[in-house]
Parts: structure tokens; sequence; C-alpha cells
């Protein structure tokens, strides 16, 4: 180094990263496992399901909002699917597959084709579109051992895909609304992020003229925005080219999470159609969209970024009331099912341990808001209320205390 300010820049850095660790924090917050048994195959525990499952009912909430409509397709499909699809010639190697009925099945590496067959399973007409349909799909790649790591690398994933079937004249609005709707996702959780456009690669399929008009409708709704990017010259999915997001985190390191993939030889391999105003058959243009592109990732991501402390709304464990004895405890368990009712995630410790561990393992274990409750906290109807974040809140009434948190999580604050 340098200078030795450089290296304890450096140093300060490193010690950071390790205090930030996600496979270390996921331990000490009950989020997940990682075992030997299946490795790259990660294990949701209550607490991991509680985050993955509020992460999943926002992305539904903005879907719906947006008319996306949401499927899902199998998991296993037949070998002549990838082939018709490309991904057996251009993926085959990270794919995994069986035999059922003497015939290859692979295990699902995307979502795509099974979206794809959905749409192609009734007619559609021009007034149909464009038509947004969203899936959240498990699914699985073969990832070398050497490159697992946490739940930042695994094997599988459940993507939070969307399908976008539109016209060519649709193609730059369809992209802006997508962008958009990228953009108010990661504002939401405070990253910051740049865009690479990413062009047609040397293993591709379909003409040139295609990607051409693709690549430039994915520019003109970058510079309609006034949206910085950079270009990434050959990096596009083998179908299209594509947008991709990088986030950056709280240490400064960036991960690709979002992408807008514009695809035109999806449509031709399946022959997908819609009807024109003309009464003729034309073939829709597709979009793939995914925005925290593998929620196991974005996990591991925000995961670091806030060293545990979720905001309340994403919380596995939103409230801990915590007795100073055991006499306590009909209180404390009274509470706990009023805060329960109004859809508040709440753990009543009433065990005959000292409030000092009980407050150490609940600050070890990131929880949102620890409660002590003791005499004065009973007679009164109160608790005295410690957060996470911000430390002493002092007493407050048991109403007073609700409504502070569902005006909390209402919001939707990092």
């Amino acid at each position: 180094f340098p200078s030795q300010e450089e290296l304890d820049a450096y140093v300060r850095l490193l010690e950071e990263a390790e205090r930030r660790d996600h496979r270390k924090i996921g331990k000490e917050m009950n989020l997940f496992m990682l075992l030997d048994e299946g490795p790259g195959f990660p294990f949701f525990l209550p607490n991991g399901m509680a985050l993955k499952n509020a992460l999943i009912e926002y992305w539904r909430d903005i879907h719906y909002r947006e008319n996306y409509v949401e499927v899902s397709t199998p998991l296993i499909m037949n070998r002549r699917l990838w082939e018709t699809s490309g991904h057996w010639d251009h993926y085959k190697d990270n794919m995994y597959s069986t035999i059922i009925d003497e015939e290859t099945y692979c295990i699902k590496p995307m979502n795509c084709p099974g979206g794809v067959m959905v749409y192609r399973s009734t007619p559609h007409s021009y007034r149909d579109l464009p038509m947004r349909v969203g899936e959240l799909g498990l699914v699985h790649r073969h990832e070398k051992s050497g490159a697992l790591h946490g739940l930042m690398r695994v094997r599988c994933f459940t993507q939070d895909d969307a399908h976008i079937y539109m016209t060519r004249e649709q193609i730059t609005e369809q992209i802006k609304g997508v962008v958009r709707l990228i953009d108010e996702v990661y504002a939401k959780f405070g990253f910051k992020y740049h865009v690479e456009l990413s062009t047609m690669p040397e293993d591709h399929l379909g003409a040139i003229e295609d990607w051409e008009m693709a690549t430039e409708g994915l520019r003109q709704a970058l510079e309609e925005m006034e949206m910085p990017y950079v270009v990434n010259e050959g990096d596009g999915a083998f179908y299209g080219p594509k947008i991709d997001f990088h986030l950056e985190d709280s240490l400064g390191r960036t991960w690709q999470c979002g992408t807008i993939q514009l695809d035109m030889q999806m449509p031709q391999r399946f022959d997908l159609t819609y009807v024109g105003a003309d009464g003729e058959k034309h073939r829709p243009i597709m979009i793939h969209r995914v925005i925290f592109g593998s929620i196991e990732r974005f996990i591991g991501i925000l995961t670091e970024h806030c060293a545990g402390k979720f905001p309340l709304w994403l919380a596995p464990v939103q409230v801990r009331l915590m007795t100073v004895a055991e006499k306590f405890s009909d209180y404390a368990l009274e509470l706990a099912e009023k805060l329960e009712e109004a859809g508040i995630r709440v753990e009543a410790d009433i065990r005959n341990e000292k409030i000092g561990k009980k407050l150490r393992e609940a600050r070890n274990e990131r929880v949102s808001y620890m409660c002590v409750i003791g005499e004065k906290e009973v007679e009164a109807g109160s608790v005295t209320v410690r957060s996470g974040k911000v430390g002493e809140l002092g007493e407050m009434s048991a109403e007073e205390f609700m409504d502070k948190l569902l005006a909390e999580i209402a919001l939707k604050e990092m």
C-alpha cells in the first residue's frame, strides 16, 4: 500500500465486511442453513421465511398495482421444450436432467419456456397487449462447488420473473415502465445502482437485423429517460440484448440483480402470435424481466447492507416481549396475542432467566423492538421499549406502542 492510511482503510473495510457477512448474521438470526447434505441448496428457517415472505408480499403488491397477472409453471419439463427454446444448445452444461418414462427431462434453470407455453395456450388479440405475466419460480442451475458462496451464489433460487408480451410499437414505453418500477423498488431499499446495456454475444440466436432493432429499442428507452448507462459489448443473453442493474451495497461492492431482456427469438421459436387490428396474425415481442433477480441473493445483499437490522416491515421478529419475572407472564402473553392479531410478528420471552441475558440475546438476533415487562408496566398497562436501531425509547402504553408499530410498518421505510 502506498500509505499507512490506505492500509488502515483496507483493514477497516475487511473488518466491516466480516461484521456484515450474511452467513454469520444468518446463523445468529436463524434465517437459513447451508448444509453438506445439500451444497448450494439453502434451507430457509422460520425467521428467514418471514423475511422472504415479506419481500414476496411487497413484490405481489406492486405487480397487482401494475396490472400483472401471476402464474406458476412446472419445475420439470421434457428436453424437447429446452431444445425448442435454445437452452439445451446454449445452457445444457448448467442444467440438471433426469430420465422419466425413458425420456430426458430437465429441471428448469429459467422460467421463460414455461411462461411461453402459458401464452401459447390461448389465442390473443392486439387488444390483450401488452400482457404482463409474473412468476415466482424456483430454478436450478449447476454451479461449480468452488463458486458457491452463502446465498450469493447457489444452485437453486427463487427468480422473481415477469414476461411482457407486446407489439413492436409498444417496446419503448413498456421498457420505460419496467425501468421506473425497478428504480422505485431500489429506492425503497436505499440502494444506489448503475446501468449497463449489454449487446449481442458471439453465441447468439436470430438475425442481426432483429438484434439491431431490439438493442435500439433498449437504448431509446434509456435515452428518453435520460438515464446514464455504459455499453457492455457482447454480454447480452443468447436470445436478446439486455439492460442490467448493478446495486451498490454499504461496502461499495456491486451486485447485478435487476435485468430487462428484449427477446424476439423465443416468440419465433415457439410460433407465438396475436391477431392484429387488420385481422392478420402477427408475432409479439417479449420482455424478460426481474427486479430482485434472485430473492435469495437479494436477501444476502440486504442482510449485509443493513448488517441484519432490517426495516420493521421486513424484520423476522418485529417485537420481543421480555418479562423480568415469571409472575408477569400472563400480561406478556395477553399483549403478544393482541399484537399478533394486529399482524405484528411478536415473540414473548417468559423464561425464568435474568433480563440482562434476554436483552443480550435479543440484540444479538437483531430484534427490532425489545420490550421489558415488570411490575410497573403491568400496573400501568405499558411497556418499556428499546429500539434495535436508536436505543432506549422509554415507557409507553400498550396502545401507543401498537399504533407506533403499525404506522412504521405501513410506511415501509428503511
